[in-house]
């Protein structure tokens, strides 16, 4: 793989094509190290596509961080896609109401 960078509990890895994964458990411990390398990723425009297939479950932070990733995006010019999104991370953001940015992504 392209780049990977792991946590504790968590991964972010891209992969050609223009395409990232995502792996673990998304919270507090775990986002502050994967913000950075998502980050850089899609500033290059290694990840328009990133895959959350691989996440095992996520808390507010886990939110906070793919929306972060979509500002990074915008501001970078360069469009990023989740796929795979859990029924677990979807209710959060449909709780949070930030659901449609997601989805929209």
């Amino acid at each position: 793989m392209a780049g990977a960078g792991a946590s504790a509990g968590a991964a972010f890895e891209t992969e050609e094509g223009g395409r990232a994964r995502v792996s673990g458990l998304l919270d507090f411990d775990t986002v502050t190290h994967l913000l950075p390398l998502g980050t850089a990723a899609i500033e290059r425009g290694d990840a328009a596509v990133i895959d959350l297939g691989g996440v095992t479950g996520s808390d507010s932070a886990g939110l906070a961080l793919l929306i972060e990733w979509l500002s990074v995006a915008k501001a970078a010019a360069h469009p990023v896609r989740y796929e795979n999104m859990s029924l677990q991370l979807k209710q959060l953001a449909r709780l949070s109401e930030v659901e449609e940015l997601l989805v929209a992504a």
